[in-house]
């Protein structure tokens, strides 16, 4: 019999087609923090977790018969995948399952963020008709700088050539794409973008800080759907209060849930906690694959 320890929520479907897999015990445990998780990790064989529940190098070090730990999202974030690797615990995620999710989010931020949503929306929650206050502009013929041209980059490339814009695109990694989106440099992205978003993973520093903010076009929005941290909150907010930033539409911060709300109470800002994945297509796919990958390395 092999243990499953589900640590965070999955699709109600493929929860029932993992408890039906002949020789799974599966144990639904969420909400648990590091000091619970090591003290329920031992004994079990294998621990899904989306992306609240961090397995860190004491609940590797605390598992006594794990054999694989499956993230059912994209990246590793919250999974110490070297401890894993020392212990010879194989790690999993599904990269791909929630590709469209999280690009239809990013391409939503952009139009909320062109188009003043946030605070119309506020406003008119507060009985305010600031009709001739919200001014936007069209995303027809504005420049879109993709930072990050893996699968969600360039889904969100494929949407906005759709709405007749013109692409440009920058990774550390050459890429290749029937997509009408021109290969550039960092500082050339920077300089030309209207608009600029991010889909990058969590790196040590960010890819957008002081620097970077300067070399932009006055008025440019930034949107993060990516990870926290990939852009400098601070520079983004002196951006903000310049004035070279026009606008930000935010997913992601550096500290989830945030300490500091600055940067979110700032008027031009749009924010949301962290959903780009939160669509129910997207955790139907990333469910299934998660069952798919457990019964492919336990059966």
């Amino acid at each position: 019999m092999k243990k499953i320890l589900i640590a965070d929520s999955l699709d109600k479907e493929a929860m029932e087609q993992l408890k039906a897999v002949p020789g799974f015990e599966v144990t639904v445990k969420t909400g648990m923090d590091e000091a619970e998780l090591v003290k329920t990790i031992p004994g079990f064989n294998a621990v899904v977790v989306r992306s609240a529940t961090k397995i860190t190098k004491p609940v590797v070090d605390a598992s006594t018969t794990l054999e694989i730990i499956v993230r059912a999202g994209i990246g590793l974030d919250n999974v110490d995948a070297a401890a894993a690797k020392a212990k010879g615990i194989k790690v999993a995620n599904t990269p791909a399952a929630t590709t469209v999710s999280v690009a239809e989010h990013a391409f939503g931020l952009m139009l909320g963020a062109v188009r003043q949503h946030g605070l119309a929306n506020y406003t008119m929650k507060q009985h305010k008709w600031e009709k001739k206050v919200l001014h936007g502009t069209e995303l027809y013929q504005k420049t879109l700088g993709l930072i990050g041209c893996g699968r969600i980059g360039l889904a969100v490339a494929e949407r906005a050539i759709a709405f007749g814009m013109a692409v440009v695109g920058y990774d550390v990694v050459p890429f290749k794409t029937a997509l009408a989106v021109k290969p550039v440099s960092l500082d050339e992205l920077l300089a030309q973008a209207d608009i600029i978003s991010l889909h990058v993973p969590k790196m040590e520093k960010p890819i957008l800080g002081a620097a970077e903010f300067d070399k932009m076009k006055k008025g440019v929005i930034i949107v993060n759907a990516a990870r926290g941290g990939v852009v400098d909150e601070k520079a983004l907010l002196a951006g903000l209060n310049s004035g070279q930033v026009k606008a930000a539409a935010l997913d992601v911060f550096a500290k989830e849930p945030p300490e500091d709300w600055t940067l979110i109470d700032h008027p031009n800002v749009t924010a949301a906690p962290h959903i780009g994945a939160q669509a129910e297509e997207g955790q139907k796919r990333a469910g299934l694959e998660v069952v798919k990958i457990l019964k492919n390395s336990l059966v």
